[in-house]
């Protein structure tokens, strides 16, 4: 009869984000902690492939500089953000216009006292019209994102949901600065185009906007694992290690055999979660299409994220990224990424490069496609009514955290998670510290 004979304290399933902040956290703690991995390297869908000098992210991920998460969470000490431009640019009628900049000086209330002057003020009949519509709906406009930045996370919680898409109608808010902005923003953060999601959701999403900078991590996506795998103490993560079952004392592995622990931290995505664990909820997703291009002659767009405001095409966001992180592109060249939401469509490059070239308003035919990445499941759904705080403790010794535990974009859930697990965990534990040294895995026969 097989004895098992490899031992830690807590083994984590899965070297994503997730499972490498909560490893993190245990093992600072004085928990002897295992990561096993199946992949070959850490990552998950946080990974960016190199293809001739360029770095290509598998989902590209807006973030935000605004994300406690990011300053919080040991082992991002290092982590070096790339920020775009200030607010966006949006692609109307022919014609790009940059628009949602920082909140006004004095918040929700130097806002308020702009709309009422800006009321009262005498505007020209020929006035240019903005997709954001008159001076006085913006102003409006930016009276709410900054009343939204002031707002504490947890009131915004305690909100009542609805579908985002509806919440945004009957908010009050100027129905062309919602059509033309709000909506093509909010579906390009939630990586949702038809809004479903929680209003709770896009309350934060919006939060994080109105309260810091989009951007990328500098060198990609793969930035944030691989900081937080070579913070860990060395032989923590094993890769290439696949878990078959698990229990709340042990993990079964099909190289290795059985793996003995006190407890279980499952921080995989949430259909490989409930493979192993039968009967827990598995969320919809929402699918993802990146699509590469490279040029020596890019547009010129100030290094801003570009929203379509028409919706005229299927790409929901695209931006000159090598113009914001130059480390993503070898000199002389520009990489151009852009993100298609939902099904993509059957000529995808043609549709992409035909879309490209209105919203750039330049010629694409030259431009060389680097990679197609797509995702079936990048981003967990959050239709109402949606927790934001799931458990992450199932009983004791069982435990699971990861982007479809909590809410906010994926980054900021699957930190977050993987905080509220590392502390249950610790909880059930208790001050007993680590039992004893992780013995090494043996070599797959």
């Amino acid at each position: 009869m097989f004895e098992p004979a490899y031992q830690a304290d807590v083994v984590v399933v899965g070297a994503g984000i997730a499972g490498l902040a909560a490893a993190h956290r245990l093992t600072s703690a004085g928990v002897t902690t295992t990561v096993l991995e199946a992949a070959h390297e850490v990552g998950g869908r946080m990974s960016t492939e190199k293809v001739d000098g360029f770095r290509l992210d598998r989902i590209g991920q807006l973030m935000s500089t605004s994300y406690p998460e990011l300053r919080h969470t040991p082992g991002l000490d290092a982590l070096t953000l790339c920020s775009f431009a200030p607010g966006v640019l949006l692609h109307s009628d022919g014609h790009r216009h940059r628009v949602g900049a920082p909140a006004p000086q004095g918040g929700a209330r130097g806002a308020l006292h702009a709309v009422r002057a800006l009321a009262s003020a005498p505007r020209p009949a020929s006035a240019p019209r903005t997709p954001l519509g008159t001076a006085v709906d913006q102003a409006r406009l930016a009276a709410a994102l900054a009343r939204i930045a002031g707002t504490p996370v947890e009131r915004l919680l305690a909100r009542a949901e609805s579908p985002a898409g509806q919440a945004l109608t009957e908010r009050g808010l100027p129905g062309r600065a919602v059509e033309s902005f709000l909506r093509p923003l909010l579906a390009a953060l939630l990586c949702d185009p038809e809004l479903t999601a929680s209003s709770r959701s896009a309350d934060l999403a919006l939060h994080a906007y109105a309260s810091g900078r989009l951007c990328i991590p500098e060198g990609g996506a793969e930035a944030l694992p691989q900081l937080l795998a070579r913070s860990l103490p060395p032989g923590t993560v094993r890769t290439g290690v696949r878990v078959t079952s698990v229990s709340t004392t042990s993990v079964t592995t099909a190289e290795h055999g059985v793996f003995r622990c006190r407890a279980i931290l499952l921080a995989t995505g949430a259909g490989t979660a409930a493979g192993l664990l039968p009967g827990l909820r598995v969320p919809d997703t929402h699918p993802v299409t990146v699509v590469h291009h490279t040029t020596d002659r890019p547009p010129t767009t100030g290094g801003a994220l570009l929203l379509d405001a028409d919706r005229g095409g299927p790409v929901a966001h695209t931006a000159v990224v090598s113009a914001v992180d130059p480390t993503r592109a070898p000199a002389g060249r520009a990489l151009i990424s852009s993100t298609v939401l939902g099904t993509p469509p059957p000529d995808l490059d043609t549709a992409v490069r035909t879309h490209l070239a209105r919203l750039y308003g330049t010629s694409t035919a030259s431009w060389e496609t680097l990679a197609v990445h797509h995702t079936p499941d990048a981003v967990p759904a959050t239709r109402p009514p949606y927790d934001p705080g799931r458990p992450v403790r199932l009983l004791a010794g069982l435990y699971v955290c990861g982007d479809h535990r909590d809410a906010g974009s994926t980054v900021q859930a699957a930190l977050r998670s993987a905080a509220r697990a590392a502390g249950s965990l610790l909880a059930d534990l208790g001050a007993a510290g680590s039992l004893h040294r992780a013995d090494p895995l043996p070599t797959a026969a």
